[in-house]
């Protein structure tokens, strides 16, 4: 879990000076958001626990893992189709 929040703190970081990152990255956490997430406490669109690790495992190998800022950040500006 401490490897998630370092995470956000990075991305937020990177987005105050870069306003279509933060765009790019309030949308890819809006993908990722579990269904029917206003149903269950604590009431916030974050993703399933399950889904996530699996994505972990099968973009690096280790459910566990928690990806780079920088991959986060491209993968968010790829799916918005702004390329580097």
């Amino acid at each position: 879990m401490k490897g998630w929040l370092r995470l956000t703190g990075r991305l937020m970081i990177r987005s105050l000076g870069n306003p279509t990152l933060a765009v790019s990255l309030v949308r890819v956490a809006w993908r990722f958001r579990s269904n029917n997430w206003y149903r269950t406490f604590p009431f916030l669109p974050v993703p399933d626990p399950t889904y996530l690790r699996w994505r972990m495992y099968t973009a690096y190998g280790d459910y566990d893992a928690v990806p780079p800022a920088r991959d986060v950040e491209r993968y968010a500006r790829w799916s918005a189709g702004k390329q580097e």
